[in-house]
């Protein structure tokens, strides 16, 4: 195998993942979206044919893959009209953080479940006057001792987060919050798992524009008191634990991305090559099949820095992978906003009726612009890391 292809057991998965979302399919995704049901049915079964857990160590119930591995399903997930936004939060996210970062205990605790889709995790950092900046986090962890009444030393989290996916669906989310040295008065961030049915904890959904199954919330953190070993990871370990998490988090929103844009090019592919208006397929028409390409081209560059994000992810480069992760997501975004915009385009008419379902497309595509991290933002790292310009923030 070259540097340029992927290996004969990943080209086997993507084919497995691509042939079982292909069962159930766009139609039935949106069904569910419209019905406000969920998607539990596919997120089970690919859990159950070890898809879900592919990047999970062996001894915990997943697949002893990497972060590339992951990717490869979401992204076929996403070209079969299926995209299922809690694989970027609970497997790669959360999964890659608590393999890396905790205890032998909490990696059996949470692991298996989250290998297997019975134990989904969410993932809460964005703040309403925050964002993501950690430094700039007001969700706080302070430690209690342990009372003459019976209660245990552990944790007290107070604060606010907005835009957490799919909290409904979680047994429990990974919270990031803030203490301060005492000495120094900084700021670190730290990280813990918290049962989404504590007490203190309130989530509300926030009404959205975007055909999905997966919400998003607003959580509110009252006072929420957790034991000592709902801390993952090192008190100390700071930003570093962070971004063990955040790189996949890109991977996987480029692999979101790319495997839309993949669908909404192969609707409009096929739809170019069957309508006819005048003379013959309106894709024998530039005007028509020129953007195709374009978009053919825009998604193959994207997904081949995906690629490379992934290798320097799993080979523990987290400065590259951090580099190439944040140019896979940008790429990928801009692709499938793209392609998304063309095959509308293609279809005429046609594009802005539910029948197609592209137009559903074009928010769900402009989210990627957005999140997990906007394109500016994107933009100020690689002028300020890749080009060594001065910081603009």
């Amino acid at each position: 195998m070259n540097r340029y292809t992927e290996s004969d057991e990943r080209r086997a998965l993507r084919r497995e993942v691509a042939k079982l979302a292909g069962t159930y399919g766009r139609e039935w995704f949106t069904q569910k979206a419209r019905a406000g049901e969920k998607t539990t049915d596919l997120w089970l079964e690919i859990g159950r044919a070890g898809y879900l857990g592919v990047n999970i160590p062996e001894e915990y119930g997943g697949g002893g893959g990497g972060i590339g591995d992951v990717a490869a399903v979401c992204e076929e997930l996403a070209a079969q009209g299926c995209p299922l936004l809690l694989m970027v939060v609970s497997p790669a996210i959360c999964g890659t953080i608590i393999s890396r970062f905790g205890t032998d205990e909490q990696k059996r605790r949470w692991l298996p479940g989250i290998a297997d889709g019975t134990g989904t995790m969410a993932f809460a950092i964005t703040e309403p006057d925050a964002g993501i900046n950690t430094h700039n986090i007001t969700t706080s962890a302070r430690r209690e001792p342990a009372t003459d009444s019976g209660l245990e030393a552990g944790w007290v989290l107070n604060g606010r987060k907005i835009f957490i996916s799919g909290i409904d669906e979680a047994d429990h989310v990974l919270v990031v919050a803030r203490t301060e040295d005492a000495a120094t008065g900084q700021v670190k961030p730290v990280l813990f798992v918290v049962p989404t049915d504590a007490d203190g904890l309130e989530a509300r959904p926030i009404p959205m524009e975007i055909v999905s199954p997966e919400q998003q919330f607003q959580v509110f953190l009252d006072d929420v008191r957790l034991p000592a070993d709902a801390l993952v990871g090192d008190e100390s370990g700071g930003l570093a634990q962070l971004f063990a998490g955040l790189n996949p988090e890109r991977i996987m929103a480029a692999s979101f991305s790319t495997g839309l844009a993949r669908f909404a090019l192969d609707r409009a592919a096929a739809y170019a090559r069957q309508r006819t208006v005048f003379r013959g397929p309106i894709g024998t028409h530039q005007a028509i099949a020129h953007p195709l390409a374009q978009s053919k081209i825009e998604i193959e560059l994207a997904r081949l820095m995906t690629q490379k994000a992934a290798a320097l992810c799993d080979a523990g480069d987290d400065a590259g992978a951090g580099e190439a992760a944040n140019m896979a997501k940008y790429a990928a975004a801009e692709a499938a906003c793209d392609a998304v915009d063309r095959a509308v385009q293609t279809h005429g008419g046609n594009g802005i009726t539910q029948e197609y379902g592209m137009a559903g497309l074009l928010v769900a595509t402009r989210a990627g612009r957005i999140a997990p991290i906007s394109r500016e933002m994107i933009l100020n790292f690689v002028a300020m890391h890749s080009l060594g310009l001065p910081k603009s923030y």
